[in-house]
């Protein structure tokens, strides 16, 4: 079977508009109806064909607060259905929750509430057809201490059971739940910022690298310290990082060491893609980023999230092949002509409504 050409490739939106506007038309109608169907698609094709030509900027274009965006951050509310004892859910711009680790006075340690919480947090914002990013930081002077030995040990060092068996099989149990705390927030199909400021040690650094995009402060470290308290970390670091990063030599390094990576290293390595030089200039980068996001169809983001989520973890060709299956489907959304609409007639594409997912 030959290869799609250019031509065939770019009529395809052109297909979509004209089933969508297939509609029934009274005879008197319908021709004129056609010929300005036949026109708006020619002049698709043209602007897909010679974006340039046509002045459309295809660049990323500096990222700025509405007022009403601003408004949101203002009056950030405590979100709701979200109340936990580890965790503070808020509003803070519209169609943007932020997701705060809320235990500063223990250096965000992970207790046993902050694993069983994360889990309902995540699956009520997966639902919650009214978000479509999240950003996730730490209350008070850092990121997260990671577990909160005091709080846990009695789980991990004395798990029930009256033989090796029995022990073995609870902890499994007990590891794949823990697990599950930082798998939900890549299963939520919204993207999550992860925003860092000071230490962000052992399961912390499972948290963000489960996140889809990470900025940090100038103050911010990393440490991968599972092995300085004699275990291998396991809920996700040793499985994400490498992929976050690219890098197994330093991956191996930092987890074999547990030494510090600084904000600087963790820019250069990938680990994050943004600097700031303190805590509440990242934050507001976070929300500006979060509220771009939101306003783009949540069709296609969180088509785009679930699909690059699949191709990582799968070749090319099965990548292609989910992604053929998805927009099988998905190219059907009103999503697609609302922006093409608004392209063609030179709108603000931020002024385009969507309707929730």
């Amino acid at each position: 079977m030959s290869s799609p050409n250019m031509a065939d490739f770019c009529a395809r939106p052109l297909i979509l508009l004209s089933s969508c506007y297939s509609k029934p038309l009274q005879k008197s109608a319908e021709s004129a109806a056609m010929a300005a169907s036949c026109k708006a698609g020619n002049l698709l094709m043209r602007r897909l064909l010679a974006p340039i030509q046509l002045g459309i900027n295809l660049g990323l274009r500096p990222m700025s607060s509405t007022a009403q965006d601003e408004a949101f951050q203002a009056a950030a509310s405590e979100a709701p259905g979200h109340r936990y004892e580890s965790l503070r859910v808020t509003s803070a711009r519209k169609h943007v929750l932020h997701v705060q680790l809320n235990r500063p006075d223990k250096r965000n340690a992970m207790n046993k509430a902050f694993w069983r919480e994360m889990v309902e947090c995540f699956n009520k914002i997966a639902q919650d057809s009214d978000c479509r990013a999240v950003v996730i930081s730490g209350a008070g002077k850092m990121f997260s201490s990671g577990i909160d030995l005091v709080d846990m040990a009695s789980g991990l060092l004395q798990p029930p059971g009256d033989d090796v068996a029995r022990v073995a099989w609870n902890l499994h149990n007990l590891i794949s739940s823990y697990q599950k705390t930082f798998s939900v927030i890549e299963q939520c199909p919204k993207p999550v910022i992860a925003a860092i400021h000071g230490p962000c040690i052992g399961a912390g650094m499972d948290l963000i690298t489960a996140c889809d995009i990470r900025y940090c402060a100038q103050d911010a470290c990393f440490q991968v310290t599972e092995v300085d308290i004699g275990l291998a970390a396991d809920v996700g670091t040793l499985q994400r990082l490498p992929k976050v990063i690219g890098n197994q030599s330093l991956v191996n390094e930092l987890a074999f060491t547990a030494r510090k990576m600084m904000a600087d290293e963790a820019l250069s390595s990938g680990l994050v893609s943004r600097v700031f030089p303190d805590k509440e200039p990242m934050l507001d980068a976070a929300f500006t980023l979060a509220s771009e996001i939101s306003s783009k169809s949540p069709v296609a983001v969180q088509s785009t999230k679930v699909n690059l989520l699949y191709a990582r973890d799968h070749s090319v060709a099965e990548g292609l092949s989910y992604m053929a299956s998805w927009n099988m489907s998905m190219l059907q959304t009103q999503d697609i002509i609302k922006s093409v609409q608004a392209v063609m007639e030179k709108k603000d594409l931020k002024s385009v409504t969507f309707s929730k997912l």
